[in-house]
């Protein structure tokens, strides 16, 4: 993987665009109060055309998911792209995608946005790992106040969670939903992992299927590449009650405590609590003895 480089800070003022270009959108109380947390911060939200519409569990055809994205990349006034929700669709805005040659903006999302965060990455221009609009309204302030450094260009605070031991490594961070980004594997838009720190969560995932895609993750051989790995909340993942199975983090012990690499869980990202901020392609170090993982400063 290649580093990735922050498009221009933003400030307030600045125009934003809204897509939805997963899962259609359900939670409207929760999206327009994220709509307005960005606008109590000073900046212009635009929601474009199409971001309502529903196709069964699509926020509206292939075609027009596609559209919202590429005319906010497009829009010369456009500064930034907020995702209004997860759910599943936008790996499939990238069969036949090419990225328009425009000036860099920032792209904010996390849960199936992980798709397109790492195709931008793949053009050497970072997003942001962070709640979507119908997310945002529920975080505390500290991981409101910490996206809003980071896109307007300052530093972040090192994160703390638990260590497994095995050191400390540096490498560009990589945050993705595990799911998501395991149906990535093998298709072009996978990253090279040399060098990177992957950074994991996930929700309502049975223990024996995030064993099945640990599981993928080592038959591929991929985990070889990786120098750490930090692990966020994996929600709603508990097994069914009265049906024998391992608990998650038996499993995730048992698929990546053998890897020889620093490897820290705990961290506040992810689903249903706190999801702080985490830059796409950034240099990183995490500290497996420790439980830390902190970040390059925005530059």
């Amino acid at each position: 993987m290649k580093r990735c480089q922050p498009p221009a800070p933003l400030q307030p003022g600045d125009l934003l665009h809204v897509i939805a270009p997963s899962g259609t959108l359900r939670e409207f109380t929760a999206f327009n109060q994220g709509i307005e947390v960005w606008r109590q911060r000073g900046y212009q939200v635009e929601l474009m055309p199409g971001f309502d519409d529903r196709q069964g569990y699509l926020a509206g055809t292939d075609e027009n998911r596609r559209t919202q994205l590429l005319t906010a990349f497009k829009d010369p006034n456009c500064r930034g792209i907020l995702c209004a929700r997860g759910g599943w669709g936008g790996a499939r805005l990238l069969e036949k995608w090419r990225f328009p040659a425009v000036e860099p903006k920032w792209l904010i999302g996390f849960s199936d946005i992980t798709s397109l965060l790492w195709a931008y990455a793949e053009q050497g221009i970072s997003g942001v790992h962070a709640p979507l609009l119908t997310t945002i309204t529920s975080e505390p302030d500290w991981s409101k106040t910490r996206l809003f450094d980071w896109v307007e260009g300052r530093s972040l605070p090192a994160l703390q969670g638990s260590g497994w031991g095995d050191g400390q490594a540096s490498g560009l961070l990589l945050p993705a939903n595990l799911t998501v980004a395991t149906h990535l594997l093998g298709t072009p838009w996978q990253p090279d992992f040399s060098g990177v720190i992957l950074a994991i969560e996930d929700v309502t995932e049975a223990p024996y299927r995030i064993d099945r895609m640990l599981t993928q993750w080592r038959l591929c051989g991929e985990f070889r590449h990786i120098r750490g790995i930090a692990i966020g909340r994996f929600s709603q993942c508990d097994p069914p009650a009265n049906v024998p199975s391992f608990s998650v983090e038996e499993v995730l012990r048992d698929r990546l405590s053998d890897l020889g690499i620093p490897i820290v869980t705990d961290l506040p990202f992810g689903h249903d609590g706190e999801n702080a901020a985490l830059p796409v392609g950034i240099p990183a170090e995490i500290d497996g003895d420790r439980g830390i993982l902190s970040f390059q400063a925005n530059t």
